[in-house]
């Protein structure tokens, strides 16, 4: 990666183009713009930029007014390519050259949903894993059989490029970003603001768990998991928190899955693991100790369930971000 002159802000480069999506180009504009207001952590300057004219019609009936031309790009530490066209029609030379150059220069690359095409396009991928809208895997596979299309995964990160799926997934292959950059506190402030999860686990056709319900008839429920996730480190039956909850087991369950849309075993395997990396980003525990407060119970176990889901290990996390002098600062 490129050796940044001002560590303290990073140059984002979003490229805009004729009849896109607005919400697309909305997606990295709002989570690395929303770093704006916290100066506690780097600061972001995000810059739309267009290769084309300056005034651009969107899919949604309105026009878009584009400042930056395709400068922005050479100046910047991330250029993001937020889709491309439905057709996949190959990009212009113009558009392909300058990303070409700014992966030379050290410059890491995003394409959300299609657009993983262009850098497919411009050779970013060869050699790489990457991800795309499901519907669109099969043909960025077959027409660019060099690179390996990963159909399961919300996205993919190779370092110096990152590839997201389709729509909604363009907001955790930012946010999974942000945390490198930033670390998990800076994530879970912007998630909050813009009310998504901080980090979802899961493919392409995951159950979404919703938010904790907060209505008045639900409150016995929300307390119930909110001291769950408070007691993390306790093992947990349904039987015991039904009761807690004064409901039977199977209101209890039924209920569980209509205010999650998950199953009881899942959600709490996901806010253990989240327990887990909040930990070891932050803290010097062992990895020891944070199986045991994130109620793994054992080493052993932790490193199973991560390595499931994460695909690396407690330590080689922590390494990750210990490495990064920013993240762990934040």
């Amino acid at each position: 990666m490129r050796t940044f002159t001002q560590p303290d802000r990073y140059k984002v480069a979003v490229i805009a183009f004729d009849g896109m999506t607005p919400f697309h180009l909305s997606v990295p504009c709002l989570v690395f713009g929303s770093r704006q207001a916290d100066s506690a952590a780097p600061a972001f300057q995000v810059d739309v930029c267009a290769f084309e004219q300056p005034v651009m019609s969107t899919s949604a009936g309105f026009d878009i007014a584009v400042k930056h031309g395709l400068s922005a790009v050479e100046e910047a530490d991330i250029v993001i390519m937020p889709t491309w066209h439905d057709d996949c029609r190959e990009a212009p030379p113009i558009l392909i050259e300058a990303l070409r150059r700014a992966h030379a220069q050290g410059v890491r690359i995003m394409g959300l949903c299609l657009g993983a095409f262009p850098l497919a396009q411009a050779g970013l991928l060869d050699g790489k894993s990457a991800s795309t809208h499901w519907a669109y895997a099969e043909a960025l596979s077959r027409r660019y059989p060099k690179v390996n299309v990963n159909r399961d995964v919300l996205y993919v990160d190779e370092g110096d490029v990152l590839t997201s799926a389709g729509v909604a997934a363009g907001l955790d292959c930012c946010l999974h970003l942000l945390r490198r950059l930033c670390g998990a506190e800076a994530v879970n402030r912007v998630a909050r603001q813009l009310v998504v999860a901080p980090q979802r686990q899961g493919g392409q056709a995951q159950f979404i768990e919703r938010p904790l319900p907060v209505s008045r008839s639900d409150s016995r429920f929300s307390e119930v998991l909110q001291w769950v996730e408070r007691h993390l480190e306790q093992a947990h039956s349904l039987d015991s928190l039904a009761g807690r909850a004064a409901m039977s087991r199977r209101n209890f369950t039924r209920r569980f899955r209509q205010a999650t849309g998950t199953s009881f075993k899942q959600w709490l395997l996901n806010q253990r693991l989240a327990h887990a990396q909040r930990m070891l980003e932050s803290g010097n525990a062992s990895i020891d100790v944070v199986a045991q407060q994130a109620g793994f119970g054992s080493a052993l176990s932790l490193r199973q369930h991560f390595r499931a889901v994460f695909k690396t290990t407690p330590a080689a996390y922590r390494k990750l971000f210990r490495g990064n002098p920013q993240a762990k600062a934040a």
